[in-house]
Formats: C-alpha cells, structure tokens, sequence
C-alpha cells in the first residue's frame, strides 16, 4: 500500500530452537531439528508421540510466577518474545505516546491448555472449582491484552485469529495500520502452545500429522516423496515495527523493511487448499503490487511447506504460476522441516527468519529433503539440506491455513 514506509526494528521469539532471533537463525542453518518425543504428557495412547515441543521454558526469566499464574502457555510465549522484540528494538516507551504505540498478534487457537485444564474440573469436582481465572487465561486475546499490560501501552491492539495464516495477516494488518498513519509502532506476530492432549488427539484424529515415531528428526519433510504430513508444534515471534522516519529520529537499528502484504481465501474447503494453488498465488501476486516489486527481484521464499501433500503440490503450483520462468532462479526452503509447524505462530517465525536470511545473506535449508516429490517439479531450487550463501535484497512469506486463509508478506532490504 502507499503510504508511509514500515520497518522492522526488534526481533524476539520463543522455539524449540532458541529463545532468541540469531540462536534461532544458527540453529535453521546448521540443520538442526527441533523435534523430539513429547513429554509434557503421557502419549502412550496415541498413534503420534513427537512434536516441536518447547521443553526448556523458564516463563520466572520473564515474569513472576504470580503474574504467570494468570496467562495460558501460549500468552507467556508472546509476553516472552515481546519483552525479547522489544529489549532488541531499544525502544524506551516512557518518551512514547502510549496512544501511538500498538499490539496486534495472532494465534490459532489460544489458551488451549487453559480448556484442557478447566474442563477436567468442571467434570471431576464441578462448576464451583472452576477458576475464575479461566476466561482470561483460555481467551485468544490474552497474548495481545498482555503485551499490552506488560508495557504500557494504549493504542490499537487486537487478536487475529485465522488458523495458520494469523501470525502473517497480524504482521500484514500491524503494516497497514503504521502506513496509514494510525499508529507509529506496533508490536505484532503470532503464538500458539497447543502441543496438548487435545490439540494433539484432534491432528490425530484429522490423520494430518506424521507418525514416524521412530524418527521423529526426520518426520518433516516438505517436498519429499516420503512426507506423511505434518508435525505439531509450539512457540512464539514477535517483531517490533515502526514508521521509517520515527526509527531514523531515534537512531534505532532497522533489520529490514516491510513493503507489501496480499491476502485471500480460497473459499473452496475447510481444510483442503484448491489443488491449483490459484489463492495462494493471488495473495503472492497482491503482496508483490502492494510493494511494486516484481517477481524476477525476489531472492528468497520461505515456503508455507507444511509436509502435506495438498500443500505441497498446491504451493508449488502457485510458486510456478506466480514466477513463472523466474520460479527456477528463485531460492525456496521451508524452516517447518526444522521447527515443525506452530500454528498461528507460525507466519511470524518465518518472516524473522526472511529478515534475518536478508541481513546475513543466508538462506536456511530444507531438511529431511533427500528424495524430492517430482510432482513439486525437481527444476526448483528448494534449497536441500545444507544452508545456501545468497545475497538476498528481496524476500516473501508464505503462510496459508485452514479456512482457505493465504498471507504473502513482501520484505526487502534497507
């Protein structure tokens, strides 16, 4: 959209990979999995036992156990990554205008594990012990409301909640909010904790998620002809942006910036993606206009890369009718072959790790790629195995999810 420039001025995450930006990226470009067996819970009676599941947490680094007490896992992952987004951003919101200054963030599900929690008292010892503490904690908006408490701050603040497309559309609608002029800073990205009993009982029973317990490291595997669907996972991304000019006036280290954002639905099934990828690549087609950048500058995709087979082939006809020729210059990798796939979180992590790709000219792999899917055409360069130098000025994101929901973010060099 025209309007004033947006850039991206802090950095913060939670993952199974590292609790910060650079721990995250070396990790992505080292190859490391961040999948492993559950343990949180008994899995025992379920046909998947793994996850991207965040075991190291320690929630009293960022708040005390009191305050915790009051928010669902997912919420402490955003407060977590929003105190790390802003620590990195050098912003002091003491010389802010609090009515200036924003929260928009995205999660699939919300406090999942809050439910989880309440319902089990409500059957075995009945409404009376139900905490009164529960619709705060179980609410979408709690991440967003308590980033918001955390901080100060007056301004827009709103939830997204758009299955696995929320943490890009909360950066995309945080984008337009600052160049229309609403806002000056915004803190914006997506969380979701819903490795649980019935988060993980449903993708069970959706028969969505892989089941090579036996390899849970190898059991992501976006583009292979050996995928047998996802795998779930936790965490959070919060990123710090704000008007172009307001970042210079205070000197602030700018990673990137923000320059276009498309979003559609395909409008076809609840979960199913049209098999001609044709939504997916009008929301890359309106991200790359709103930011007047055509598709032969574009260095980098992090794919939407779920290890499903109609994402898969769906995407990667979109890429190809998007691109067209350009498709096979272009450097394409999916990080959830690494991370796993976090849901609502899942837009915002993969748009750090383009800022980052942008600012290290380094481009994570696609592990577990070892006998790639010719149906995703084998011309394309989806960067197998090992990490890949690159000068990248451009980069998109992909993120599309159930309820037909496609997100492109358009990001570039500063």
């Amino acid at each position: 959209m025209k309007g004033r420039r947006v850039v991206v001025t802090g950095l913060g995450c939670i993952t199974t990979l590292g609790a910060s930006a650079t721990t995250l990226f070396d990790a992505l470009c080292a190859g490391k999995s961040g999948i492993s067996e559950i343990e949180r819970f008994d899995t025992s009676a379920y046909p998947v036992h793994f996850a991207g599941e965040i075991k190291d947490f320690d929630v009293t680094k960022y708040m005390d156990k009191r305050e915790a007490r009051r928010m669902d896992r997912f919420a402490q992952f955003s407060v977590a990554a929003a105190i790390e987004a802003v620590r990195d951003s050098g912003l002091d919101f003491s010389k802010e205008d609090p009515y200036r200054v924003g929260v928009i963030v995205g999660t699939g599900i919300g406090g999942i594990n809050e439910i989880e929690e309440q319902h089990l008292k409500l059957i075995e010892k009945g409404p009376g012990r139900v905490s009164p503490f529960c619709v705060p904690r179980l609410m979408s908006n709690a991440a967003c409301g308590n980033i918001a408490i955390e901080f100060g701050l007056r301004g827009t603040n709103f939830c997204i909640c758009s299955a696995c497309a929320s943490g890009n559309h909360a950066i995309g609608e945080s984008f337009c909010n600052i160049a229309s002029g609403r806002s000056d800073i915004l803190i914006t990205g997506g969380s979701e904790a819903a490795v649980s009993h019935i988060g993980l009982a449903s993708f069970c029973a959706a028969r969505s998620l892989s089941r090579k317990n036996d390899t849970p490291q190898q059991a992501s595997r976006p583009f292979d002809r050996d995928r047998d669907g996802f795998v779930l996972a936790e965490g959070a991304g919060i990123l710090v942006i704000e008007e172009y000019e307001h970042a210079k006036q205070r000197s602030a280290h700018i990673y990137a910036e923000i320059l276009g954002y498309g979003a559609t639905d395909d409008g076809y099934h609840i979960t199913a993606p049209l098999g001609s990828g044709e939504g997916a690549a009008k929301a890359m087609e309106f991200a790359l206009a709103d930011a007047q950048l055509p598709g032969s500058k574009v260095d980098y995709l992090n794919a939407h890369g779920t290890g499903t087979e109609l994402n898969d082939l769906a995407e990667t006809a979109a890429i190809k009718s998007v691109f067209g020729e350009d498709a096979y210059s272009l450097s394409i990798s999916s990080t959830k072959s690494c991370l796993g796939h976090m849901l609502g979180a899942t837009g915002a992590i993969e748009a750090i790790v383009c800022i980052l790709a942008i600012n290290k000219s380094l481009i994570p792999p696609t592990i577990n790629l070892d006998n790639p899917d010719e149906r995703c055409d084998s011309k394309l360069d989806f960067v197998p195995l090992q990490a890949r130098e690159k000068k990248v000025n451009f980069a998109i994101s992909n993120s599309l999810g159930f309820g037909g929901h496609n997100s492109c973010l358009a990001i570039g060099k500063i």
